[in-house]
């Protein structure tokens, strides 16, 4: 999990710095006006960075699927996580009408956790949903202690005969 939220705060940083820039810097894209438009921008520049940190380092320990498969499943629970990220921007914008850098930001903040708990959950449950390393069964050993007859006791040996 701590590799996961390291992943998600160099992610975070790029997304949040990302929409601020995007919104409140200067207007070179033309999307000062466009903060739902910068928000998928800035979430989906994120989301590839922790894409590959995910892959590479948090979950890197578990078998994974085709990696085109993978990805595809990685995109879709990251789609539905902007939604729910955009929704809590379209809400708190053009239904209450917060414009302001603060509401912004919080609202944003507000959107990414909530987005971030489903990804976590999405991504154990079915995209890095392969079996860990360490819960690999190992060959069957025979019990050292069954073939060693100094170690048995004589009266085992006399009731196996």
């Amino acid at each position: 999990m701590l590799k996961f939220g390291v992943v998600g705060a160099v992610a975070f940083v790029i997304d949040l710095g990302g929409y601020n820039l995007l919104v409140f810097g200067p207007d070179v894209l033309g999307l000062n006006e466009k903060p739902l438009t910068a928000r998928i921008i800035s979430a989906t520049v994120s989301t590839l960075v922790a894409y590959v940190g995910n892959r590479m380092w948090t979950f890197r320990h578990r078998r994974n699927r085709q990696a085109s498969h993978e990805l595809a499943l990685y995109l879709l629970f990251n789609v539905v996580a902007m939604v729910i990220s955009v929704a809590c921007l379209g809400i708190s914008r053009y239904i209450f009408g917060l414009e302001t850098p603060l509401a912004d930001n919080v609202t944003n903040i507000f959107g990414i956790v909530l987005g971030t708990l489903f990804r976590f959950w999405s991504y154990r449950k079915w995209v890095f949903a392969g079996v860990l390393e360490e819960d690999q069964p190992e060959p069957a050993k025979a019990d050292s202690a069954q073939l060693d007859p100094e170690v048995l006791d004589p009266a085992e040996l006399d009731s196996s005969a």
